[in-house]
């Protein structure tokens, strides 16, 4: 049997608080996308959340991708890769107005969200909890167009 990967995976004994540790984890992050995005509730949260990793994820090659997603937690993870198909190429958007677009297309059901400011303030949280090392080499994969959105490190 492999080895697991991280310490979110459980056995028989420990499984139940994996689980409850996640969920905590998941909510402290959806905490944070409302304190910064300044939205009113966890799920206002979720989908900009989503919107955002889902966008960042489709522009980023696989190995980048498998490394970020690493350094999500569990629940979070799960909705980085909801929906990716790993064989197809990372795409090759230059200009900002591309990638944004991306992520008001994924919200397009709610006409009150400013993708721009999505994007930046999950970046914001993202720089908060993801190692700085990742962080560089995400922005680094990115067009320098794109780097505005990141907040200064």
């Amino acid at each position: 049997m492999p080895e697991p990967y991280d310490k979110e995976v459980c056995d028989d004994r420990n499984c139940l608080d994996v689980f409850d540790a996640t969920i905590q984890k998941t909510n402290s992050w959806l905490d944070d996308v409302m304190q910064v995005g300044g939205w009113p509730d966890r799920h206002t949260a979720y989908r900009a959340l989503r919107a955002t990793l889902h966008a960042l994820r489709d522009r980023l090659i696989i190995d980048e991708v498998a490394q970020l997603g690493a350094q999500l937690p569990m629940l979070i993870r799960g909705l980085y890769y909801e929906g990716w198909d790993p064989s197809n190429k990372a795409l090759r958007e230059r200009r900002p107005e591309q990638f944004l677009a991306r992520i008001e297309h994924e919200l397009r059901d709610d006409g009150g969200f400013d993708p721009e400011w999505v994007a930046r303030s999950v970046f914001t949280v993202l720089a908060m909890r993801v190692s700085d090392g990742e962080i560089e080499d995400v922005k680094h994969l990115l067009p320098e167009k794109l780097r505005y959105l990141w907040p200064e490190t």
